[in-house]
Formats: C-alpha cells, structure tokens, sequence
C-alpha cells in the first residue's frame, strides 16, 4: 500500500489519516531512513504519553536516542512529526464503514462487520485518537483534514443506508445522508466514550465488553433504520 496516497473508499478518494501540506519527502539513504523511523516511533510514543500540548521536541529526541539537531534534518516543528506519526499509523486507523449491500448479502451481518471493523481499529489506537481530537481543537489544518475525512466515511455510509431503502430494508422515508450522519456520529461518540475516556466500565481497570458494544450499536442502526426483524 502507498502510504503517501489516500485510500480509495468505494470509488473515492478519502481524504489521508495526516494533512500531507505537513510531509517531507523521505530521506532517501538507509541511516536517514532509520534515523527518522525512530523519530516518528519516538514522538507517537511520546504524544501518548504526554499530549500534544505538553509535548517538547527534546522529549522526542531522547526517546528516540538522538541529537537534538537531528530532529530538523527530517521535521520542522511538532506538526510535522505528528503528521508523520499519524501517516505511520495510516493502514491500521482505516475505518472503510458501510459499503455498498448487495442483493444476495445479509444486512444486519454486513452492518455489523462494519461497526466491529470501524470499534476495533479505534480500540487499538485510542491514544492516537484521543491526540488526533485534542490536535484538532488547536491546529487549523488538522481540524480542517478531520472534517473532510469524517464526511467521506459519512458518505459511504450514506450510500450503503441508501442501497438498503432500494432493498426495501431500510426506512425509504429517512434522508440517507441525516441518517448517516446521526448514526456514524453516534458510533464515533460511543468508541470515544469507551476507548478514550473509558466510560462504562464495571469498576476501574476492567475494560469494556467489546461484544456488547458491537451488538448494541448495531442493533440501534437497525432499529434507527426500521429493519423489518429488528423493528
């Protein structure tokens, strides 16, 4: 996969995981190419640890091992490498959501594999995601990538919704497009809630039952949607 390109979703372009305006062409020897791999490693773990905010570029450079001046051989600022980072972390953040339903596939089990694919991706890199929401609330660019990128997974969604009311399984008296919105943002908000914050969980430290929230956002789309066995 090239990472440098966004990711094609159901015959459009996506927007990528990071404003590529921040990237520098790679290095193009082998100790470069190392040199900035432990950079970019050095500055998600980092990030995560510390957020955006508090982060300092010397952090970055001692966890990677390196010289402080080596940083802007490869970046210019903390924008640049959280670019980077957020690049690295590109084909494991991917959330392709609903795809298009065909007539011979199960509608519930499709919207399900979506919601399971969309939780667990966001489970693993909760941290990231969490500085991708704080980023956004203080940098233009990345705010601004953000809502592109939320609106093309939107889309998808909103056509799937609209191929289920072709179908004849979906409520046709709905816009597919409000539908989408409400119901992905519902999604979003609810892995935040869960990942993030942590919320819902029995008692401290004890993580939240994936299964359950698989099943229970799922079941809320099909209801919101009027599926005729979930009605």
């Amino acid at each position: 996969m090239d990472t440098t390109a966004p990711e094609d979703i159901d015959g459009e372009n996506a927007p990528p995981v990071a404003p590529l305006s921040q990237l520098r062409e790679p290095p193009t020897t082998q100790r470069g190419a190392r040199t900035r791999a432990a950079l970019v490693k050095a500055a998600r773990k980092v990030f995560e640890r510390d957020g955006y905010l508090d982060t300092r570029l010397t952090d970055i450079t001692k966890e990677a091992r390196c010289a402080a001046g080596s940083f802007y051989t490869y970046f210019a600022n903390k924008e640049e490498v959280l670019a980077a980072v957020l690049l690295e972390a590109q084909e494991d953040m991917m959330h392709p959501g609903m795809g298009r339903v065909q007539g011979a596939d199960d509608p519930y089990a499709v919207l399900e594999a979506s919601n399971r694919a969309y939780l667990a991706a966001y489970r693993r890199n909760a941290k990231l995601m969490a500085l991708l929401e704080q980023v956004a609330q203080v940098e233009p660019e990345f705010r601004e990538f953000r809502r592109r990128r939320g609106d093309a997974f939107i889309r998808r969604n909103a056509r799937g919704i609209a191929d289920l009311q072709a179908r004849g399984v979906a409520d046709r008296e709905v816009d597919p497009m409000k539908a989408s919105r409400a119901l992905s943002g519902m999604v979003s908000v609810m892995a935040y809630h869960a990942f993030v914050l942590c919320e819902g969980q029995e008692e401290e430290g004890t993580p939240v039952d994936f299964e359950e929230l698989v099943s229970t956002v799922t079941r809320l789309w099909a209801n919101a949607l009027r599926f005729p066995d979930h009605r």
